[in-house]
Order: structure tokens, then C-alpha cells, then sequence
């Protein structure tokens, strides 16, 4: 039983690995302009400049994104037990995108100030888990209840970001609104690399805590009874899931869908074991975010569709089936 778990738990691993690899070597090829092939092996302009400054740090963007946003929406599914768990479901994203907006309105440079938009962002995303916390520990409320307390947090940050965009300038109003469609752009290879050596090192601890998870997805209970501080994981998790998701938040606005999408369609493939799951969300979600921004760029070039327009036509549909199957 140990051998065939240990083997297909490197299968998993293979095949999730190699299928963020594929995208991530692929898709910078694939976009509505055709590129000269023959001028890019050469490196030669403007070809070989779009690949490079353009198409490559926005996939590898895509690829943080979108295993940040599917690796919490698994964390948060184990840690409260449901599967309608995620970051949008618990009003995280939407307090880390009030946080945002609230930086673009009032600071100046707005959208540019990329590190006073990253700790709003994630100042907004750590009250909501502060919340949850207190909500789940003090008074011992349900995940269902929880899951209300989040749907009521979303109604309010979003009311608030309507005021505040009601209330800005021209110029800050626009930033704010195409910061809100929720999109992956290119940005500079410095603050990619920042953005990578913060969510790694979350990516890495998430992936140890597997064998953890499975413990406490059956309850506080069972968790105890088998030496594990329930309260204390549970604090770790929302904290992990603050960062991820308030760190890309800042970068690319608000992306629905991911951490619901990604995770429950997993669970059906490998099954609830975390050991295979938590790895299996972390890199088939950045895969899963690299082809839908693909798609996004491609469908009706040379427009583009924002990726959070795309992941929303395929999670709201998903959404709904997932609470008529239950």
C-alpha cells in the first residue's frame, strides 16, 4: 500500500510538473500577432525583444499566479473542510483588493507604486484572516458560517471600491478600473523575481504540510488525537493564504475562479489525499492560468481579453454546477 501510494504520488508530481513545464515552454510562442520564428532563433528585433521583455516574464507571472491562487483555494478547502472554500468564497480577494485600490487612490504614482499597492493588498487580505480566525476559534462558528461571514465581507470591500472609485480623479479612476478587470501583464524581471522569492518559500512549506492537511481535513477532533496543534496549522494556513493571495492580488488585480476551479477538478483526478492534491493545485494552477491567459491574448487578437474575464466564463458556470451537485 505504502509503494503504491509513493509511486503514484510521484506520478502525480511528474505529470503536474511536466504539464506547467509544457505550458510555460509553449505558450510564449502562441499569441494573436504571428512572430517570425526564423528572426527570434537569430534574436533578432522586434521579435526577439516581444519574446523576451513581452510574452516570457508575463507567462512566468501567469505560472506564479495561478499556483498561488489554486495552492490557497486547496489549503483553505482542507483547512475549514469545504469544498467551496477559496479566497474569493472567504472575502480575502476582495479585501485585498480594497487594500489595492485604496493605495492606487490615495498614494501617488497610483497603479505604479507597486510596493505601497503590495502591503495594502496584503493588509487587506491579513484583516479578513484575522476575522475568519476569530470567528473560528472564538466563538467556534461552522466553515458554513464562515462562508457567509465571507460572502458579507465581498458585499462591503466591494461597496467600499465603488466609493473609492466613485470618488477618484479621472486618471486614478481608470487605473482603478482596469486594475479590477484582473489581468496578467508583463512586468519587470526584478519584481517577478520578487514576487517568486516570496511565494516560494509559502509553496515549499504548503507541500510539507501535506500529511498535516490530511489529518486535519477530518476535524480538530481527530487532529488532536493524533498530536497535532489544530489551532496553531490553522493560523499558519490562513497566514500562508493571506500572503499568496494578497501578493498577487497586487501584482494582477483580482482573478476569480482559480482556487475553486483547479482544486475540486484535481480532487476528482487524484483523489483527497493532500500528499497528491497540494502539489497536483500547485502546478496544474499555474499551467491552468498560463493557457487560459493564452487564450485570453489569442482568441480575438489583436484584442485581449483580460484573463480574469476568461476564468470567470469558466468558474461561474463551474460554480453553479458544483452547488446544484451538492
Amino acid at each position: 500500500m505504502a509503494d503504491n501510494l509513493r509511486s503514484r504520488a510521484r506520478w502525480v508530481l511528474f505529470a503536474s510538473l511536466l504539464a506547467a513545464a509544457v505550458t510555460a515552454a509553449v505558450c510564449p510562442f502562441l499569441g494573436g500577432s504571428g512572430m517570425d520564428y526564423g528572426k527570434l532563433w537569430r534574436q533578432e528585433s522586434p521579435d526577439w525583444n516581444i519574446f523576451v521583455t513581452l510574452r516570457m516574464p508575463r507567462t512566468l507571472l501567469a505560472l506564479l499566479t495561478g499556483a498561488a491562487l489554486s495552492g490557497s483555494g486547496a489549503l483553505f478547502q482542507a483547512l475549514l473542510r469545504d469544498a467551496l472554500a477559496t479566497p474569493s468564497s472567504l472575502g480575502v480577494s476582495a479585501a485585498a483588493s480594497l487594500g489595492a485600490v485604496t493605495a492606487i487612490a490615495f498614494y501617488p504614482g497610483g497603479e505604479t507604486a507597486f510596493p505601497l499597492v503590495w502591503l495594502s493588498a496584503l493588509a487587506g487580505a491579513a484583516a479578513v484572516i484575522g476575522l475568519v480566525i476569530a470567528l473560528g476559534h472564538l466563538r467556534r462558528f461552522s466553515s458554513f458560517t464562515l462562508l457567509l461571514t465571507g460572502i458579507a465581507v465581498n458585499g462591503i470591500c466591494t461597496s467600499l471600491v465603488l466609493l473609492l472609485h466613485s470618488l477618484a480623479g479621472i486618471t486614478k479612476s481608470f487605473q482603478i478600473t482596469h486594475w479590477l478587470i484582473g489581468g496578467v501583464d508583463a512586468i519587470e524581471y526584478s519584481a517577478l523575481a520578487l514576487l517568486a522569492l516570496v511565494l516560494i518559500p509559502v509553496f515549499i512549506w504548503m507541500l510539507r504540510l501535506s500529511r498535516v492537511l490530511n489529518v486535519i481535513s477530518y476535524g480538530e477532533t481527530w487532529a488532536a488525537g493524533r498530536g497535532v496543534d489544530f489551532r496553531k496549522v490553522t493560523w499558519q494556513g490562513f497566514a500562508a493564504g493571506a500572503l499568496l493571495v494578497g501578493s498577487t492580488t497586487a501584482v494582477t488585480g483580482p482573478i476569480a475562479f482559480v482556487g475553486l476551479l483547479v482544486p475540486h477538478l484535481l480532487r476528482r483526478i487524484v483523489g483527497p489525499d493532500y500528499r497528491l492534491l497540494m502539489p497536483a493545485s500547485l502546478f496544474g494552477g499555474g499551467a491552468f492560468l498560463v493557457i487560459c491567459d493564452t487564450i485570453s491574448r489569442s482568441a480575438f487578437a489583436p484584442l485581449e481579453i483580460p484573463v480574469g474575464v476568461t476564468t470567470a466564463l469558466l468558474g461561474g458556470p463551474f460554480f453553479v454546477w458544483l452547488l446544484w451537485s451538492r
